[in-house]
């Protein structure tokens, strides 16, 4: 009787060096945004600024007009994707990726029964789609104008089921830099002016493009980064053109075979996370990004979680202010620093006031998260 070959192991800190090299932030690359959020299968866009900070700290010279003229000129779009969050995708990505996970959105609606009785779901996608394709709207106008239809329905479910069943885009103003706007939203087809790609026969590309931006990975990972099931046929299917490992837990991962694993010591630098970045949300065991003993919380729980990066991990949260002409980032400590990562924190923090504030005068301060 044979056995199979033990799988190499990958320590923790392996795997944040090599999920950090994915992810462009163990050394800022010089790429176009446009290729990043490619590269990067999207940006995590629940509110509005993230994608811009997401950039910032994962390319050389970047500049936010630069994300914002890409949204202006719809070469990148806001769409319900992964997860059912609204993510930043390239045009091509949109058209192509929303049809991957659409049958896991309209599975959704199961959750809105009850107050969908007696909606025609592929009638209320027509009107919808008419409606929108009209001029852009708002979800209230949505659920008024589809009230009209179906009085007897909850309004609420009646947006939601449209945006299930439609690939909904935000419209600018909405998400471009230094500017505001309401929710307004169009299909995906109407406003980049070609259709969607047709559903893939199989989840293949998408998995070898999530272990290109954040891997290595277990079939598991995958699945919470993408909001499916069911997806280890593919991974067994893609098995003889991948590597496999396992972590410190005897959990099997997969790998392209000319991916980036950086030894375990390799220097990580600061880094300023946004809110929800998807480098903290896109696997089922976190402890590659986030030590156990540091919970994602924060001082005032009507805040979000803002990371520091510090030798690779959360060391601290950070928020930033601009009031009469200064700009201030404060940075609170989950533990404490060495003099040099203070310095190098420091420096790090000048380049981000630098590019990301508009106040000329910037003051960085350090202060302990309260307990």
């Amino acid at each position: 009787m044979t056995t199979s070959p033990a799988k190499a192991m990958l320590s923790t800190r392996a795997l944040n060096r090599a999920t950090l090299a994915r992810q462009l932030l163990l050394s800022r690359a010089a790429m176009p945004a446009a290729d990043a959020v490619e590269h990067l299968v999207g940006l995590q866009a629940q509110n509005t600024k993230p994608p811009y900070y997401q950039l910032f700290a994962r390319l050389e010279g970047f500049a936010p007009e630069e994300l914002s003229g890409l949204m202006a000129s719809r070469d990148v779009v806001r769409i319900v994707t992964m997860r059912s969050t609204i993510h930043t995708h390239t045009a091509d990505d949109c058209l192509a990726l929303r049809p991957l996970v659409q049958a896991a959105r309209e599975r959704e609606l199961k959750a809105f029964r009850k107050g969908l009785r007696g909606v025609d779901l592929d009638r209320l996608a027509a009107l919808s789609r008419g409606l929108v394709e009209e001029r852009p709207r708002t979800m209230a106008e949505l659920r008024e104008a589809l009230l009209k239809e179906w009085p007897d329905a909850d309004p609420s479910a009646l947006a939601v089921a449209a945006r299930c069943k439609l690939p909904l885009v935000q419209v600018t103003p909405r998400g471009l830099w230094g500017r505001s706007g309401q929710v307004a939203l169009t299909t995906a087809e109407h406003w980049l002016g070609r259709p969607s790609e047709p559903a893939p026969a199989t989840p293949d590309a998408a998995v070898l493009r999530y272990l290109a931006a954040f891997g290595p990975a277990s079939v598991k990972d995958m699945q919470v980064w993408a909001g499916l099931t069911r997806l280890r046929e593919a991974f067994e299917r893609l098995r003889p053109r991948l590597l496999t490992f396992s972590d410190e837990n005897g959990v099997e991962l997969f790998d392209l075979p000319d991916a980036s694993r950086p030894a375990e010591d390799t220097p990580a630098p600061p880094r300023f996370l946004p809110e929800f970045d998807n480098l903290l949300l896109s696997h089922a065991d976190r402890s590659r990004v986030v030590a156990t003993k540091y919970r994602l919380r924060t001082r005032n729980q009507n805040e979000y979680y803002r990371p520091l990066l510090v030798d690779g991990f959360p060391a601290g949260l950070w928020h930033m202010e601009e009031t009469k002409g200064t700009a201030t980032l404060t940075i609170e400590a989950l533990g404490t620093f060495t003099r040099a990562q203070r310095a190098e924190i420091a420096e790090e923090g000048e380049r981000l006031l630098g590019t990301m504030a508009s106040a000329a005068v910037h003051e960085i301060r350090f202060a302990p998260l309260d307990s």
